[in-house]
């Protein structure tokens, strides 16, 4: 445990004469600590905790640290702790808390199972690599913390389930990433769809990132010293037990590594489908089959999919394309019989006939849940206790269709979805992809 967690003092402030203020008690704990050659250590709940939400920050590369400075931006949380595996990116992280807060309060660490036992901290903000989401998921709800976790929900089906299992078992608060629901032009398109501007829904058109991206790592593959301050055991986790090389662990290139992500289909993929399934609830549903063709990566340690073109086509008639770039343009299109809306990020939002962005939608029509914050949406639910926009079951089903889609791909056959039971009819082998083994000692 590093010397910077927090300890659990249970100190609670007041503003009588005989006891000292919240400002003099930080400013005498950091005088003590300087004194002693330590660093501050002071406790959550020295920080208001009983009407501030705690946050512990769990993964604080370049979106989880984009994640934090959000939070660090309301006024009804405090950051209490950082925790990752590269020892530069918790100081650097506590270094942006503390310079927002004006101490030296915040606890670091390198094992987020640290930041978790923390009896002070309310919520986390989960953001390390994909195939660390289910197993800190599942842990933090046990311990009854709230969770802001990064998308996808885990790199199988079935670690997906098990976060929904257990946000339902536990009463947590769950928000996932899927950051595009706390955007008007996405969320307007869908209740255009959803309202029936359009006509009658026929087909969906989802397109995200994927081949662009390739592998930054060009020298050898052989096995390499693992760097000062950089705890790899702990980055590979439940991943299978490969020596370190910079080639793996590089942004981008553990994206397109099997064993850390299941590739841009998913990864990428989960916020246009979202957006999809938000504006046609239908595609999570309703049975389907599914046909996909994709190309694989074979750079270097490189290995998951690439690109690819997949069609669900459903038991109504309904059809969802779903493809990288390449085919059709990134975003999510809804077409009707009478017309269609398009949106994408940047606020880029487009309709035929033109006049469907001018719709008002009228009291009695459906209004989606509104977000402009997602990090505030989520405090907020937090202290309401309801669902906030990208509730656990809706970021379950946009993980999902990826992850499906890429079977399909990787089985190289038309597959038939059950999304009842959550498992494909009449094919075992497919059936057998919805889990991935954990190494290491680890397991759900």
């Amino acid at each position: 445990m590093e010397q910077t967690l927090s300890l659990h003092y249970g100190l609670r402030m007041n503003t009588t004469k005989n006891q000292i203020s919240r400002r003099s008690f930080l400013k005498q704990s950091a005088a003590a600590a300087a004194w002693l050659g330590m660093p501050a250590l002071i406790p959550a709940t020295a920080f208001g905790a009983n009407n501030k939400t705690a946050v512990g920050c769990i993964g604080v590369g370049g979106m989880g640290t984009g994640n934090m400075r959000n939070f660090l931006t309301l006024d009804d949380c405090r950051v209490v702790a950082v925790c990752d595996t590269y020892e530069d990116r918790r100081q650097k992280a506590k270094g942006l808390v503390d310079k927002q807060y004006g101490d030296t309060g915040c606890a670091m660490s390198r094992d987020w199972r640290e930041v978790i036992a923390r009896k002070d901290i309310d919520a986390l903000m989960i953001a390390p690599q994909d195939h660390w989401h289910a197993l800190i998921a599942i842990a933090a709800a046990a311990a009854k913390k709230d969770m802001y976790l990064e998308k996808p929900t885990g790199v199988s089906v079935e670690e997906s389930q098990k976060i929904v299992a257990a946000i339902g078992k536990h009463k947590r608060v769950f928000q996932g990433g899927t950051q595009q629901r706390s955007q008007q032009n996405f969320r307007r398109a869908c209740e255009l769809a959803r309202n029936g501007y359009i006509g009658k829904l026929h087909t969906v058109e989802v397109s995200a990132p994927g081949p662009q991206y390739q592998p930054r790592h060009t020298g050898s593959l052989d096995p390499q010293p693992v760097p000062d301050g950089f705890d790899w055991n702990m980055w590979r986790g439940p991943a299978p037990a490969k020596p370190y090389n910079p080639g793996r662990v590089i942004k981008h290139d553990w994206y397109l590594i099997w064993d850390y992500c299941a590739g841009f289909i998913s990864n990428w993929g989960v916020h246009h489908l979202d957006i999809a399934n938000w504006g046609c609830p239908l595609l999570g549903k309703e049975p389907c089959e599914i046909e996909c063709k994709g190309v694989y990566r074979k750079k270097g340690f490189t290995d998951n999919i690439e690109s690819w073109n997949a069609t669900f086509t459903y038991r109504s008639g309904l059809k969802m394309i779903f493809t990288d770039p390449t085919v059709q343009k990134t975003g999510t299109k809804f077409i009707g019989d009478k017309g269609w809306v398009y949106c994408n990020r940047n606020g880029t939002f487009e309709a035929e006939p033109a006049s469907l962005l001018r719709v008002k939608l009228k009291d009695g029509e459906l209004h989606l849940q509104e977000s402009i914050h997602h990090q505030a949406d989520f405090l907020n639910s937090v202290r309401t206790r309801k669902d906030p926009v990208s509730n656990v079951e809706a970021t379950h089903v946009a993980s999902y269709l990826g992850l499906i889609a890429e079977i399909a791909a990787r089985l190289e056959t038309k597959l038939k979805w059950d999304p009842k039971k959550e498992q494909f009819i009449g094919n075992d082998e497919a059936n057998k992809r919805l889990s991935r083994p954990m190494y290491n000692g680890w397991s759900l």
